[in-house]
């Protein structure tokens, strides 16, 4: 397996590359637009939203989570999630930097 020499590149492209992993799957993607519409969620209203078995939903609920994107609590036997305000305008932070970077003023190609 290669190396992804990561420590050749600034701590904010690993970071930004870091967060783009987090969103790489259509899967949390959906996850992400579900809880956006529904403002929170219970793990099984994502299985049937999506029509996912609930052990790959847990496992996409867990990438979101370790990124920072999603928060839980425990309600019951269920966990309920929800976007973290704190992060998400991180996240949109870095990606308006990131995106508003090219303006297309010489469109050469």
């Amino acid at each position: 397996m290669g190396l992804t020499k990561s420590e050749i590149f600034t701590d904010k492209q690993n970071k930004m590359a870091a967060m783009m992993k987090a969103l790489a799957h259509p899967a949390r993607i959906a996850i992400i637009q579900h809880l956006i519409k529904a403002d929170a969620c219970i793990c099984g209203d994502l299985v049937e939203e999506l029509g996912l078995a609930q052990a790959t939903i847990s496992q996409h609920l867990k990438e979101l989570k370790n990124a920072g994107l999603i928060q839980g609590t425990i309600e019951g036997t269920s966990v309920c999630y929800c976007i973290d305000p704190k992060v998400w305008k991180q996240y949109k932070a870095a990606f308006d930097t990131f995106f508003v970077a090219y303006d297309n003023k010489n469109p050469c190609c």
